[in-house]
């Protein structure tokens, strides 16, 4: 006689979750409620420095054993920590401060475990671009985030150029040891007198907020004992002005004339003029043609 007796089904293997945890920039108060929940849930904390983030979890009397995710190291532990969210084992993802993935490790890690379908949560919560936002006192309705200014001199020119035009606010990281370099690229690029906010050691004890135009700002980091300049800074740059300046065609000639004089270029000229002017550089370029300023050879 047939056995009508359905066979057992295997178990359904629980997959994990991972957890984006947001955490302080500096004041261990700036935590959420959820997201010490979480930390002390989860399986396994990933962190971008052990020591670092063990600092918080003694604070906070949590247990849970850690594992090191780094920018060096990400590519291959990527990997690894899939496979463990695959096994049923939930993870938290942390940074050194802030919110992870916001130029901090993390990226590989949310797309390999987003490509296996593994349920990935936001756990929000400090940000450094959010909170130097909302005190700098310049636009926010629209602002552009560029991340970390390059560190060598001509990589840093050619990136402020390229940003001379953006009408948003900009919010980028620099390194406060390289701040006298940065800023005078910065006002040698962007064109203008901008207005600019230096916001260094966010919520920590020597937190500030500095703000002025940035030939202001320059002269006060050129002066500043280097001792000050230490800690990561968040730099805030009013955008480029989306009114033209229409100047006459006798003005415009006069100014070409003198930037030639000083032993410029005519595509250095258009270049300069035209992040000043808010105009085109072919517009400028074709003037100096008309006026006999002569084409670059």
């Amino acid at each position: 006689m047939r056995n009508s007796q359905s066979l057992p089904r295997p178990p359904r293997t629980r997959v994990g979750t991972l957890y984006v945890v947001a955490t302080p920039l500096g004041n261990l108060e700036d935590i959420t409620l959820r997201a010490l929940r979480i930390l002390k849930s989860v399986d396994l904390i990933a962190a971008e420095d052990t020591r670092h983030t063990r600092k918080l979890l003694v604070h906070y009397d949590i247990t849970t054993p850690l594992t090191s995710y780094y920018d060096q190291v990400e590519q291959q532990r990527a990997p690894q920590l899939v496979t463990e969210l695959q096994h049923g084992r939930s993870i938290a993802l942390v940074s050194d401060a802030g919110t992870p993935c916001i130029a901090d490790p993390g990226f590989r890690l949310v797309r390999a475990a987003i490509a296996v379908g593994i349920r990935v949560e936001a756990v929000p919560g400090p940000s450094a671009v959010a909170a130097a936002l909302s005190v700098a006192g310049l636009p926010t309705d629209r602002f552009s985030f560029e991340g970390f200014v390059p560190a060598k001199a001509g990589a840093r020119r050619r990136w402020w150029e390229a940003l001379a035009g953006e009408p948003r606010t900009l919010v980028v990281f620099e390194a406060a040891r390289r701040l006298p370099a940065c800023l005078a690229d910065a006002h040698a690029s962007l064109g203008g007198d901008r207005q600019m906010v230096i916001v260094r050691e966010l919520t920590k004890l020597f937190e500030q907020v500095l703000r002025g135009a940035v030939s202001e700002l320059r002269a006060y980091v050129d002066q500043a004992d280097r001792a000050a300049l230490q800690g990561e800074v968040t730099l805030l740059i009013a955008g480029a002005s989306t009114t033209a300046v229409h100047a006459s065609p006798e003005d415009l000639t006069a100014a070409i004339a003198r930037l030639r004089g000083d032993g410029m270029s005519l595509k250095e000229i258009a270049r300069t003029l035209a992040r000043e002017r808010n105009m085109s550089r072919r517009e400028i370029y074709q003037a100096g043609l008309a006026c006999d300023v002569g084409e670059d050879s």
